[in-house]
């Protein structure tokens, strides 16, 4: 069924559908296309096997007139410019050319209904690689889907997973494996703070807000259920990627299993749950119901299909939120399968296409049995904030409350009081942990405002421009707090500010934009003149001086919280668009009035650039240790500019323009456009 009343394909009274021709347009012609690249392919491959096949050459010689005409008509198609194969001469083949075609129609079917895409990572990069004609956007395609530190990026282009496994194909430019994935699963403890959110009586918003704090960290979690008749029945609920958040050495099958990673038998994801389940002792024959959020919810209707895990546990419900699934087929009839889902959520389906058109996205004339569909048109419209786990709730509860209750009767076994719970790390030994080794390190959890935080905070993917500035001291030693023991550091008369920009696209805190201003000081004890020359030689973790930031702006409420509550800087949430990624580079805030933007000239190498910082933390000192992993460049500042609107907001625009950093251009420029790195918990000095 559909919740909105109407058969998808067609116009509602709104006229929703009638709005969304030109995507559907776009996304039926870039499958056309992509078809006619394969059969390209197909038909090359069929015209090499004629050419040197050995009837030929023996017709040929039988015949030499029509056969080495038909054996000539054949190497020309298959080696003429405009031919089927030009590779054999160096050239890219006629199914490469095509499948980039198909590629650039998908991105603009995208770009139409989501717009926010343009600025997603990812969906620049390969922008760029197909923007070129010709040969030259088919090697910069290949060169980038080869690419295993672009794969990161790609994988969060979640309405591109239909077509990227194809078009990788047609260009052979699958990226390096890291061999065949080995699935394992281990209990392990809530955190406190985590267990306070954990539901003590089943229903089914309870089980997704459940599924919501196992959001991060590759958990899944089961829970004993003791129904109304006093049966113990299980439910096991499993979470999606979190958006922007490292996988670490979760099975990575599970990003590519919302298209073709789930469709081969147990992948290492599947096989870490079904490990899971046996180690939770689950009897032989006990009822079981499946609940999934995203890349979850696919994976638990696949479990669904399978015919001796339905041998093995009776599934009687599953329920897959932001999925879309109807073409699935359970092993055992008597499954009640539900999938909810807002239209303007991009997830694909199961087999990585998008469901949101035609007879895939469910039909009204097919009342299967056992079989509930919701596709309702919520209130949120951008990716990937309409997928979170969180705007489904809210959604359940005021949007299509019926949907919640129809689900809610449903699951009326189920519904009593939780006996046992018990969460289970999945893990992928085949595979290191994203980041390793550098990102491999001991970690602890520390209570937030928004919840528990592991620290040190881990940042697996992230671009960054730091600007410096040499700046009046007095000024900076004014700004500074009004304790005696933090005074600027000085080159010469001067003092240098730093206004840092970051795009962090995946952390363990979440993805979020950083505009920070600090200024370089002295150590806290016994300041010396040379410090700062003296602690480039240094190790970090020995360094004297540091940078104290004295404005902080983020555009995420977790990493607000963090730099608050945990490294003690006086940070506030804004809104902001980066791209730190090339030459070019631009950082922009209509909140804060704040553009930098320009070209970065010419650079030379430099060391790795770890960082002091300092905040401050009720009457203390917070010293922060960041280490970073990356390639940085050291690049001069006359290209880049920094400029402030009339009306900038404070306190960050009131500091810029007091150090006169806005009529100014930066001495130099310390860039580097994709780096690793993880920052410490703070550790609060006597001062």
């Amino acid at each position: 069924m559909r919740a909105d009343g109407h058969a998808p394909g067609r116009s509602t009274p709104e006229g929703r559908d009638a709005g969304q021709d030109v995507r559907g347009l776009l996304r039926r012609c870039a499958r056309d296309v992509v078809d006619v690249a394969e059969g390209i392919r197909a038909v090359s491959a069929r015209t090499s096997t004629v050419l040197f096949a050995p009837h030929l050459f023996a017709g040929a010689r039988r015949s030499p007139r029509t056969g080495l005409a038909a054996q000539w008509a054949l190497l020309r198609a298959l080696t003429d410019r405009q031919g089927l194969v030009g590779a054999v001469l160096g050239r890219e083949s006629l199914a490469a050319l095509v499948a980039v075609t198909s590629l650039r129609l998908r991105i603009a079917a995208v770009l139409v209904d989501h717009p926010e895409f343009a600025r997603d990572p990812g969906m620049r990069r390969l922008a760029e690689a197909v923007a070129g004609h010709g040969l030259g956007a088919v090697r910069a395609l290949r060169t980038l889907l080869r690419d295993q530190g672009a794969q990161r990026a790609l994988s969060g282009l979640t309405p591109l997973m239909a077509e990227l496994p194809s078009v990788r194909a047609l260009l052979d430019a699958r990226p390096p494996d890291g061999g065949p994935g080995d699935g394992a699963a281990e209990a392990v403890e809530l955190a406190d703070q985590e267990k306070q959110f954990i539901a003590t009586e089943g229903s089914f918003l309870g089980f997704l807000r459940t599924i919501e704090v196992l959001s991060a960290g590759g958990r899944i979690l089961v829970q004993n259920v003791r129904g109304p008749d006093g049966v113990v029945r299980y439910v096991v609920q499993t979470p999606g990627i979190a958006p922007g958040r490292p996988r670490d050495d979760a099975p990575h099958d599970l990003a590519a299993g919302a298209g073709r990673g789930l469709s081969e038998a147990h992948p290492p994801y599947l096989r870490s749950v079904l490990l899971a389940l046996t180690k939770h002792g689950i009897p032989r024959g006990a009822d079981l119901a499946l609940i999934g959020h995203g890349e979850g919810g696919l994976a638990m209707l696949h479990l669904a299909e399978d015919e001796e895990f339905c041998r093995t546990y009776r599934v009687t419900h599953v329920v897959a939120v932001g999925s879309r699934a109807h073409d699935v087929q359970p092993a055992d009839p008597h499954t009640w399968i539900a999938t909810i889902a807002n239209q303007h959520d991009i997830m694909p389906g199961r087999d990585g296409q998008d469901l949101r058109d035609g007879r895939a996205a469910g039909s009204a004339g097919d009342p299967r049995p056992n079989r509930y569909e919701v596709d309702y048109a919520g209130p949120t419209r951008e990716f990937p904030l309409c997928h979170l786990l969180r705007e489904y709730i809210e959604h359940l509860r005021t949007v299509v409350p019926g949907a919640r209750a129809d689900v809610d009767e449903a699951l009326t076994p189920y519904r009593g009081p939780i006996v046992r719970t018990q969460a289970y790390r999945l893990r992928d030994r085949g595979r290191p942990p994203e980041g390793y080794p550098f990102l491999t390190l001991p970690t602890r959890s520390v209570p937030t405002t928004v919840g528990p935080v592991d620290v040190p905070v881990r940042y697996a993917d992230s671009a960054a421009a730091h600007l410096c500035f040499p700046v009046c001291a007095d000024t900076a030693r004014r700004l500074l707090p009004d304790v005696g023991w933090l005074t600027p550091s000085l080159l010469g008369r001067r003092a240098l500010a730093v206004l840092s920009l970051h795009e962090h696209r995946s952390t363990t805190i979440g993805p979020y934009t950083e505009i920070a201003l600090s200024v370089l000081v002295d150590d806290l004890w016994r300041p010396r003149r040379y410090d700062i020359a003296a602690d480039l030689l240094r190790r970090p973790d020995l360094r004297r001086t540091g940078r104290y930031v004295l404005s902080l702006a983020v555009t995420s409420e977790e990493a607000r919280v963090v730099a608050r509550e945990i490294w003690g800087q006086s940070a506030m949430r804004t809104t902001a668009e980066a791209d730190l990624t090339g030459r070019e580079i631009e950082v922009r805030s209509r909140d804060l009035g704040l553009t930098v933007a320009g070209r970065l000239g010419p650079g030379i190498r430099c060391p790795e650039a770890d960082w002091v910082l300092y905040g401050r933390r009720g009457g203390s000192t917070v010293r922060t240790l960041v280490r970073a992993h990356g390639r940085p460049r050291l690049h001069p500042g006359t290209g880049v500019r920094l400029r402030l609107d009339t009306a900038a907001a404070e306190p960050l625009a009131g500091q810029l323009r007091r150090l006169g950093m806005n009529t100014a251009r930066p001495l130099f420029v310390l860039a580097c456009p994709q780096f690793m790195a993880h920052r410490s918990a703070g550790a609060v000095l006597p001062r």
